[in-house]
Formats: structure tokens, C-alpha cells, sequence
């Protein structure tokens, strides 16, 4: 037989799955559903820690326990990376997601920071460098209104990037087309991308950045960017609010053994 916070909370989550209670909704107070014999402050106390740790809700001083906005961003996959959004437009990548999501945004949503690094181990592997290179480091943090979504750090060789609007801190964007539309006029038109996703507890750093609730996982992505010729212009690494994304991809079904019939 389950416990009674258990019971609690699963039967909240039903009523915030079902839309009993909206997003924005604030659950009742612990002491009113003690009164209501519902269990006591601690068994209440339990229910709501186990709704905060599957994302349906968050609890502040003052604010009390509130429902969360529960339709998550969609983060595209191959379409956020469409040459005609950056090279003919000003749609980058965190764009592309919120314009598919049918959410509002601001330029000014990804703020940055830009220093030149010693390569970590990773990123030295990744672009094949040799150890104590240096590279540049453009780490962003994205915000849908106040609140965080997501982290993403590029790395990049100087000789690519030196003196363009990549290595620019101003915030937002590196300009119109952001950071691909950058290496694409210095001659470095991106072709190919490999992208890995990893699931993982937080470290407190990332979970007071992000603004977690306790037991919220991330999702950290490694993106490597190549161009026709197989060169690594980008290794990307981003921490991604596990709740506040769902990951969209559609692409054509390869079959390669027609593939191969066409190479011989």
C-alpha cells in the first residue's frame, strides 16, 4: 500500500494533469489540507516535494506551491539549423525553437560572455588540438522571459574567429544571423553536424543558473559543426532544463543499402 504523501501526490498531479488546476494555480496552503484531515504537515509536506521534484509545480516563501507552465519549448532538431533561417534571415537557433513553439521572444533573451581559454581536455579532442591550445570560449544563457532555459558555450579556434563578431561580448545574437552567418562570411559555411544528448544531475552551480527545483535533471548536449571538407569550426556544449524542452527531430529514413548500390 502506498504512503499517504504518496497518495496525496499522486492525486494532485492527476488533478494537474487533467487541468483541475492551471498553470499559474496555486495549490492549497499545507496547514488548510492539515485542517481538512488530508494528513499531517509532514505527510503534506512530502506530497508537495514530490510534485516539485517532477516539475509540476514550484514552492517559494510567499508564493506559496504553484503550478508550473507545463507545454515545453520544442527544440528542434535538423529544421533549427536551416541554412535559409541565418544566412538568408535572422532566425538563429534559439529563435527557431520559440517561432516553432508559437512562443514570444527578445533578441536580448541570450546574454554572453566571450574569453580566450586553455582548450579543456573535451574541447582540445574535439577541434584536435594539442594540449594548453587556446581557444575562444562563447558561453550564452537563454531566457524565455525571466526564466532560464538553457546554457550553451561554443569553443572555437582564433584563427576562425579572430576579429569578427563571434568574439564581440555585446549580448544577443553575433548580429544578424548569429554565429553561423559569422563563420559563413569568413569562409566557413557549415555543412554537417554531429550532436550527442546526455542526462544528468545538476551540479549546484547549474541548478541555481538554471533555477531547479530540487530532483529537476539536465540535459547536456555536445554539438560538433563541421564544414563540406570535414574541418571542426564549433564544439558546442549546452545544459538544458530537462522540463522546459522537448526534443523535435524529422528527418528522411536513410537506406543504406541503396546507398551503397549507388556508390559502386
Amino acid at each position: 500500500m502506498a504512503p499517504k504523501w504518496r497518495e496525496l501526490a499522486d492525486r494532485f498531479a492527476e488533478q494537474i494533469r487533467n487541468g483541475e488546476y492551471a498553470p499559474g494555480a496555486q495549490l492549497p496552503q499545507i496547514r488548510d489540507l492539515v485542517t481538512a484531515g488530508e494528513g499531517s504537515k509532514d505527510t503534506v509536506h512530502k506530497a508537495y516535494k514530490a510534485l516539485e521534484a517532477q516539475g509540476l509545480v514550484t514552492s517559494s516563501r510567499g508564493h506559496g506551491t504553484v503550478v508550473r507552465q507545463q507545454t515545453p519549448l520544442k527544440r528542434l532538431g535538423i529544421a533549427r539549423y536551416d541554412k535559409a533561417k541565418w544566412r538568408d534571415g535572422d532566425e538563429v537557433a534559439f529563435i527557431a525553437d520559440r517561432v516553432a513553439s508559437g512562443r514570444a521572444y527578445r533578441r536580448n533573451e541570450q546574454t554572453q560572455k566571450v574569453s580566450r581559454v586553455v582548450a579543456p581536455p573535451l574541447v582540445a579532442a574535439a577541434h584536435g588540438l594539442p594540449e594548453g591550445a587556446e581557444v575562444y570560449a562563447r558561453a550564452r544563457l537563454v531566457k524565455e522571459g525571466t526564466q532560464p532555459t538553457h546554457t550553451l558555450t561554443s569553443y572555437y579556434r582564433p584563427e576562425h574567429v579572430e576579429g569578427t563578431r563571434i568574439v564581440d561580448p555585446t549580448p544577443g545574437p553575433a548580429g544578424r544571423g548569429g554565429g553561423f552567418r559569422v563563420l559563413y562570411d569568413a569562409g566557413y559555411e557549415i555543412d554537417h553536424m554531429k550532436e550527442e544528448l546526455f542526462a544528468r544531475v545538476p551540479s549546484e552551480e547549474e541548478a541555481q543558473l538554471l533555477q531547479l527545483s530540487p530532483g529537476e535533471w539536465v540535459v547536456e548536449l555536445h554539438r560538433t559543426t563541421y564544414t563540406a571538407d570535414g574541418t571542426v569550426v564549433e564544439f558546442a556544449i549546452g545544459v538544458h532544463a530537462a522540463t522546459r524542452f522537448s526534443w523535435s527531430y524529422d528527418f528522411k529514413v536513410p537506406d543504406s543499402a541503396n546507398t551503397e548500390g549507388e556508390s559502386k
